[in-house]
């Protein structure tokens, strides 16, 4: 039986209408259109998925069923950008610090990073690093990564 859900992503309403099975994930992309998060392993290891809920990153194939969808308020890496295109300062401290190679991980490292900087603006390097470790690469070394964090939340602090 079809099951409807209602939920806010990026500041928009939506309602959706699915089996009632799917992940946040898949709801995200096979409805809403919304690809950025990407599915790596299925089951909350990698966090290729993460995407941000009421403040904290979530892995969002783990978020599964009506009961946990509906409702929900959830930030995208699509809903970084601002509406002139400008990119968040996270997504530039990437580019800049060249910190994406193929791009799969890179919407999950800064939506992580960004949860963070959210709540915790002067994060320490040891709250920087616990964050970045709740996900994984597989094409790059950290150290771009790394340097990205850096620059973000030195860009963050400098915008007050």
């Amino acid at each position: 039986m079809p099951e409807t859900i209602s939920l806010r992503v990026n500041g928009i309403g939506h309602t959706v209408t699915c089996t009632g099975k799917e992940s946040l994930l898949d709801i995200l992309r096979d409805y809403l259109d919304l690809t950025g998060a990407k599915e790596g392993c299925g089951y909350g290891a990698c966090g290729s998925c993460t995407v941000v809920v009421k403040g904290e990153a979530v892995k969002s194939c783990t978020l599964r069923g009506k009961d946990k969808l509906d409702g929900l308020d959830v930030v995208t890496i699509e809903g970084l950008a601002h509406r002139d295109g400008t990119l968040h300062p996270i997504q530039q401290a990437f580019l800049d610090a060249g910190a994406v190679q193929c791009g799969f991980c890179t919407p999950g490292f800064i939506m992580r990073l960004y949860a963070l900087f959210a709540r915790n603006p002067g994060a320490s390097d040891d709250d920087i690093k616990e964050a970045l470790s709740e996900n994984l690469c597989r094409c790059s070394g950290y150290e771009a990564i790394w340097e990205a964090a850096l620059l973000a939340r030195e860009r963050l602090n400098a915008a007050g």
